[in-house]
């Protein structure tokens, strides 16, 4: 008997170890970056101004941090134009809304890439974005923001954008609608955020129809967006087709809305190979820049005539 309790022992033990290697393994892959500083530098296009627009801008970049009092938010990370410290200029502000699991601090490159274009870029660490609710905590800090920050009185209030991708595209949808300060908010673009019966699910549910502000929204055509299956009675993807059409048509008319998927991607690839079209989006919304505007509007739009996106529609 006491022979078997022994083996038992040891067995239990030998599955606390495993156990123990595995979580210190996850905590770590949990810590580790997702890209790379130079990530950007092996896209390619035919196309003009998604090529360009891919790259960095001119803006020397520097960076400021916050704590914050939310436990889920942890730090306010803000990058920024270097030269807005020595300016009297107001600079247009982009809050990004973090996908699943995914902090700020570990996509750093994405933030400085988007303010090197002359944004000021605001994220925080909350990897359970969907509900919206830190984003509207994060926004009204930046409103705020102390006087002994170098961005005291350099945020342009006037032009506030927010992005989000995945769980954080419904969080961005949710934070534009469903809170007071979603108000300020002048433009939206969102990466495969997550399709009504998903979101719903998940208790991230929105309403596109309450989107007041012009929106670009994209999803990838690989299976992890779209399983080519009815998404409204299974899991379809995280953002099918037929779910960019639902919330597409919602919005009304009178609102310039754009929908586009990214041709052979798939959902954890959005945010690389979306990003040189979003930047176009908010340089466009935020800075009214006329050469970025050309990837929308019009019968020749760069983005009707590009081989990668398809299943564009536009009302501009």
């Amino acid at each position: 008997m006491k022979k078997v309790l022994k083996i038992i022992g040891i067995i239990f033990l030998v599955l606390i170890i495993i156990l123990g290697i595995f979580a210190i393994k996850g905590y770590i892959e949990s810590q580790q970056p997702v890209y790379e500083d130079d990530y950007y530098k092996d896209f390619k296009s035919d196309s003009e101004l998604e090529m360009k627009y891919s790259k960095l801008g001119d803006y020397e970049v520097a960076y400021e941090e916050h704590e914050s009092d939310n436990k889920s938010i942890k730090k306010i990370r803000i990058w920024y134009p270097k030269e807005l410290e020595s300016s009297d200029t107001e600079y247009p502000m982009i809050v990004v809304v973090n996908a699943s699991g995914v902090p700020a601090f570990r996509y750093e490159p994405f933030f400085k890439r988007l303010a090197s274009w002359g944004f000021i870029v605001v994220g925080n660490e909350d990897g359970q974005s969907g509900k919206g609710e830190t984003t509207s905590i994060t926004l009204d800090y930046m409103l705020n923001i102390p006087n002994d920050s170098k961005l005291y009185n350099k945020i342009d209030k006037e032009n506030i954008g927010i992005i989000g991708y995945s769980q954080g595209g419904a969080g961005a949808l949710r934070a534009v609608t469903e809170f007071e300060n979603g108000k300020y908010y002048k433009a939206i673009f969102t990466g495969s955020a997550a399709y009504p019966f998903l979101a719903n699910n998940m208790g991230w549910s929105y309403d596109t129809s309450k989107i007041k502000i012009p929106y670009f929204m994209t999803a990838g055509t690989g299976k992890s967006d779209d399983a080519g299956n009815d998404s409204s009675k299974e899991f379809g993807g995280v953002a099918p087709l037929s779910s960019l059409i639902e919330n597409y048509n919602k919005i009304s008319d009178d609102v310039f809305k754009v929908r586009a998927r990214s041709v052979g991607t798939e959902h954890e690839n959005m945010l690389e190979k979306t990003d040189s079209y979003m930047t176009a989006w908010m340089l466009y919304q935020l800075k009214n820049d006329e050469e970025a505007s050309k990837v929308f509007i019009g019968e020749d739009a760069e983005l009707l005539n590009n081989k990668n996106w398809q299943d564009v529609e536009k009302n501009k």
